[in-house]
């Protein structure tokens, strides 16, 4: 589906794969949000950077998608819209659609960490291509978020006591060992292993290990 400034919902989450497209030229934002719809991709369109942005700051996060960004645009250029996302500390991949005279300024976005540019006139597929490749990576790196976050959660969920056990088992020493270092029964050590591994989600002390190695 393909939605535009007026319609886009402020308050409903971005499905994964959505595309955040901007460009001022009426009949070029039609036809490549066409384009992209019908390879099956959730299309949101703008006209100005403003409303981009504004579409950005009302959508929850994390925020799933890519950024294709036209370079030479009023009020706010392509390149201005960049920093901005960046500004929010958004890491989305951001494709640049430049004209030959924007090289210069597509690659100085580069350097800036934008995915990549393509030179106008560009082919339908290898735009398309661009972009499904550009998901891809945005969709690795939210499942590396998700598994960070869901580790740090564990982590936290284990209590003073249970955290010394846990490095000690991580550092591959026996209960007996722990239990003479904490000063208390092997039996305590023993609880608190179990726990430390049924919040962890382990079944060993090596994934314990591989755990705190992130």
């Amino acid at each position: 589906m393909t939605t535009t400034d007026a319609s886009a919902p402020a308050n409903t989450p971005a499905p994964a794969g959505i595309v955040y497209l901007l460009d001022d030229e009426a009949a070029v934002l039609d036809a490549i949000a066409f384009m992209l719809t019908s390879r099956g991709l959730d299309v949101r369109a703008h006209a100005t950077g403003p409303a981009l942005l504004a579409t950005v700051d009302a959508t929850p996060r994390p925020l799933p998608g890519v950024f294709l960004l036209d370079i030479r645009m009023e009020p706010m250029s392509g390149l201005r819209v960049h920093e901005e996302l960046m500004a929010r500390r958004l890491r989305n991949p951001v494709l640049f659609l430049s004209g030959h005279g924007d090289i210069p300024m597509a690659v100085e976005a580069l350097k800036n960490g934008a995915f990549d540019f393509l030179e106008k006139p560009y082919s339908d597929n290898a735009l398309a291509v661009r972009v499904e490749q550009a998901l891809a990576v945005d969709a690795t790196m939210h499942q590396h978020d998700a598994r960070a976050a869901e580790r740090e959660a564990r982590l936290q969920s284990l209590t003073e006591r249970e955290r010394e056990v846990m490095q000690r088992v991580a550092a591959g020493k026996l209960n007996k060992v722990i239990a003479d270092e904490l000063h208390v029964s092997v039996r305590t050590v023993e609880v608190h292993r179990a726990r430390v591994y049924a919040k962890l989600g382990v079944r060993s002390a090596a994934e314990v290990a591989t755990v705190l190695a992130g």
